[in-house]
Parts: C-alpha cells; structure tokens; sequence
C-alpha cells in the first residue's frame, strides 16, 4: 500500500482502533495456542461429552470458546473463564509488542487521535499486557471479547461500535487496524474505515479482497502515515 493511501485514509479519521492479536502482540508466542485449545477440550469432554469430539478436532482456541456455547450458559461460562485465564498467562510469556506496534500507538495518540483496543481476546489479557509494556496511557479504551456472547464477538460490529460510542466519535470516522477476515467484515458492517494488516504470506491479498480500505505489511507504515496529521490536543489520556 503507498504510503500517501494510507495517510489519505488515517487523514479522514478521529479515532484509530487496533485489534489486539497481531497488530499489537502475538498472544500466544509464548505459550502456543494448540496447546491451550486441548486443555479448554479436555475441559469440555468433562462437563459436556458431547461436545468433545468436534473440540479436539481443532487447535485454535477460539473455536473451542465458540463451540462450548453448544453445551448452554454454564458450559461456556466454564470454558470462557478458562479461555481468559490462559490469555493472561499467555500474554505474560509473549514477548515484544509487534514490531511498529509501540509507535503506531503513540503516533496515533501524538496526533491528536482517541484510540482503542477492539479485541476478541479478553479485555484482562489486553489490560495486562498494555500494562506490563507500559503503554496503557497510549490507549483510551479496551474492548474485549463479550462476556458470555461469543455471537457478539468479530465479525460482529458490535465491539467496534462500543468502542467508537465509548471515544464519541462516528463510525464513519473511525479506522479498525486488524490483521483477520473477522476484522475487515467487522469494519465494514459498522460502516469504519479499515486497514489490514499483512503479517503473513498471502494475507495482503486475502484482506484486500474483503474490502480492506488500506493493506500494509508493516505496522510502521501507520506510525509514518499519522506523523506530522495532528488533530489537536487529547485530553483524559489513560486507559479505562
């Protein structure tokens, strides 16, 4: 993507978001997914049976959270509260932010820009990960996976339309930075800006295809893009 496209998008916007997994870190660098999915399916062929062959057929974590919703309330509540529990463990062992990342976020802020996290992990493994890297006053607002409504997670865009409602800002001048299909069908439906983020082979032509409204392998590229488009002092800097 030329970087002049980018800063023509990011120039029609007042608030920029960021998905968590990818733009920001890698959850699960430290403490890999396959093995969080088969201790969240061994929870789940204990308290629903059923359930369990269609678990241990994945390695993604995500699809076991989504599938134990199967099982009614109390299964997911179970296998949710796990889910998040690892998140945090994960994201204590996950290393450096995404390189580009840390200016990214502070470039946005510097701008004069709200920012947030809209993220489908949970907004305690957001919290605890800005936290230990020190930038939680680069970030406004998280907003993490719904309690218990995996059917409001992305694709869904209800995350990205809490999170602009949270800043005051309209949908139409927001811009969702994701590096997923879920993250460009999410921006979309909210009628948001959107910049994929290419951070694997064949990634770039797969969210341009979705309609991503900028694609970039290089999360500097958005610090570059928002250097020197100040929109004006931010007050109430801090997460929340």
């Amino acid at each position: 993507m030329h970087s002049d496209a980018l800063a023509s998008l990011l120039s029609r916007c007042d608030a920029v978001l960021f998905d968590f997994d990818g733009p920001i870190c890698h959850v699960f660098e430290g403490l890999p997914a396959p093995g969080v999915a088969q201790e969240l399916s061994a929870l789940l062929a204990d308290i629903a049976p059923a359930l369990s062959d269609d678990a241990l057929a994945t390695d993604d974590p995500m699809v076991v959270h989504q599938l134990s919703r199967e099982g009614g309330d109390s299964v997911l509540a179970a296998v949710e509260a796990a889910l998040t529990e690892a998140e945090v463990t994960a994201v204590g062992v996950a290393g450096p932010p995404t390189p580009g990342a840390v200016d990214a976020l502070k470039a946005a802020r510097a701008s004069g820009r709200r920012v947030a996290v809209v993220s489908n992990n949970s907004a305690e493994c957001v919290h605890a990960y800005l936290s230990a890297q020190g930038l939680s006053d680069f970030v406004e607002a998280v907003i993490g996976r719904p309690a218990l409504r995996p059917d409001l997670m992305k694709p869904s865009p209800h995350p990205l339309l809490a999170a602009v409602a949270h800043l005051g800002v309209a949908p139409e001048r927001a811009t969702l930075v994701g590096d997923s299909l879920s993250d460009v069908q999410a921006a979309r439906a909210a009628a948001a800006g959107s910049i994929g983020f290419a951070n694997k082979p064949g990634k770039a032509e797969v969210l341009g295809a979705a309609g991503a409204d900028a694609v970039t392998q290089d999360m500097h590229d958005i610090a570059r893009a928002l250097a020197g488009r100040r929109r004006g002092p931010v007050d109430g800097a801090g997460i929340e």
